[in-house]
Formats: structure tokens, sequence, C-alpha cells
């Protein structure tokens, strides 16, 4: 898969152009990318992802935007996973968001990508003010193709609907409508080893982005480490503030991973969250805390032993 960051990068192919945020990569936009990838076959084309960063909503009102679901790193990971070809990562700011709906079809899409098909949600709004609709592209003459929401169980796969079951600690039914378990991807760094003083030495995890769609205590499975067969390894993580040793704290992603003992610094390593333990808590003592982690620790291998 190759990455675009500027439109005069062509492909030098005509291409099947999917248009989006695909925050989460969720079932609805895997069925997208799926019909993305069968009308590019048919045609002839290249298959082409468009989506934006940062996202529409954080540049223009950031103290209101929604937590992301995916780093762009993520998104881009899903791509290649879904056999998408070619992906242009549109830098969203002011004069992106003042293109004109007619320079936007005929600039961007017909003369710098040669785009022949493109296919887009069917609530997609482009162009200065949200302006632009479907019915805009079939009268510049594209080739369109619009994907109906995808329902489950009645219920519409969503971004929002996604956000919401990780708030409620339902990650059985974020699952469900992302078509895999949600999970936090980066590379392992170096912390304050206080974890390690208390006898539970975690991994590290820099997230991209510092407001997760939830805080707690989690047993998870961390995938990315070559050791053994490279199964996922399972452990318990803790997402939060860390409220007990930090005033104003960052979110912290760390990981203690059951019966491993291995220098994993500078891996890039996936968190997929399988089940919430409580809550995040402050604690008056280390030794609280200390007990705590012990406790987690165990209801964690405890789910494991009945979900393995």
């Amino acid at each position: 898969m190759q990455i675009f960051r500027h439109f005069h990068q062509a492909a030098h192919h005509p291409l099947a152009v999917a248009i989006g945020n695909f925050d989460g990569v969720h079932l609805g936009h895997q069925a997208l990318l799926q019909r993305l990838n069968e009308v590019a076959a048919a045609q002839g084309l290249k298959s082409a992802v468009m989506t934006f960063e940062p996202h529409p909503r954080e540049f223009f009102a950031p103290d209101q935007a929604p937590a992301r679901l995916t780093s762009l790193r993520e998104k881009l990971e899903l791509f290649a996973e879904a056999g998408v070809e070619y992906v242009y990562v549109c830098h969203f700011n002011r004069r992106f968001a003042a293109i004109t709906v007619e320079a936007f079809m005929q600039d961007i899409l017909r003369n710098a990508l040669d785009a022949r098909a493109v296919l887009v949600g069917e609530d997609f709004r482009f162009g200065a003010g949200r302006q632009g609709s479907m019915q805009d592209f079939v009268r510049a003459g594209f080739n369109l193709q619009s994907q109906p929401q995808v329902n489950l169980d009645g219920k519409r796969v969503s971004s929002t609907a996604i956000r919401e079951a990780l708030a409620q600690g339902q990650l059985v039914e974020a699952a469900r409508l992302l078509g895999r378990p949600y999970s936090i991807s980066g590379k392992v760094v170096h912390g304050d080893k206080l974890a390690r003083e208390l006898g539970y030495p975690t991994a590290n995890i820099h997230m991209l982005h510092d407001r997760p769609p939830f805080f707690g205590i989690y047993a998870v499975k961390l995938e990315g480490l070559a050791e053994g067969n490279g199964a996922d390894l399972p452990g318990v993580a803790s997402l939060g503030v860390r409220p007990t040793v930090k005033q104003n704290g960052k979110p912290t992603l760390e990981v203690h991973l059951f019966d491993f003992n291995g220098d994993i610094y500078g891996k890039h390593v996936r968190v997929k969250f399988m089940h919430k333990i409580r809550d995040e808590m402050k604690f008056d003592s280390l030794d609280t805390l200390k007990y705590w982690i012990a406790k987690d620790a165990e209801m964690a291998r405890d789910y494991f032993r009945s979900y393995p």
C-alpha cells in the first residue's frame, strides 16, 4: 500500500476512491472498503482511500470533538489489511476546509487523482460549509457508489455507537460493531518503573492521542511480539491518569503481561481490550494500590481461565 500526503503525488492509474474519516474502521467502513475493492476490480481501476488528518471536528471544535477510536497509523494498518492499494491523507486545515464543491470535484478528484468511481457513505457531505452532496457528484458525471448504513440487530453501526459502548464498559458490544476487539497500538517506551517496584512490571504504551474513549482496568491481550509462536499474550492493563501517584497526570496505558519476562522496549504492539474489571480509582497509599493491582491481576487471570 502506498501512502500520499499531497495530491500531486499521483498514483499514475485511474482510481476508484472511497472518501471518509473512517474513525474506527468499523463494520460499516469495512463494507465500504470491500465494495471499493470490488468496484476497482470490476472496472480495471486501482483502489484508493481519501481520509483526513486531523478529523474535521478536531479542527473546527477541538474541545468538543469526540475521542478518537483510531490513530492515523492504526487506520493505515487497517486499510492495508483490507487490501487498499493507495491512501491519500489530506491535511485538514483552514485552506482545505475552504475548498469549494466544484474545486474538490474537478481539481482534486478528476484532474489530480483521475477518479473514475467515487464511493461514500450515504450521509457524506463535502466542500466549504459542507455544501456538497451526492447529487453534486452525479451532476458532475462521476460514477458514484453510495454505501448504505450497516445495521446489527436493528442498531446502526457507527463510531458514535462504539464510543458509547466503550464508555459503558460494553466491550463485547463494541467488538461486535468493530468486527474485532477494540485496541490501541503504540510503541513500548520507558516509564517511571513504579509498577516494577511494586512487583508488577508493566509495558508502557505510547499513545498518539491523549483522549482515549475510556479509562479503567482491563483484561487485555497484547499483539505484536515475536516470542514463542507469536500468539497474543494475556495480561492486565491500566488506562488512565494514575491519580494515586500523579496530580493532573496525562492518560497513560500500562500493561502487565502474565508469566512474561523479556525486553520489549521499542516494540510496536497492539493492546486488545477484552474485559473491563473496574473503573480507575485513587488510593490513599502505595500499599493499597499494590493490593488492588494484585486483585486486578487475579481477576484478569480468572477471565482468561474462563475465556481462554
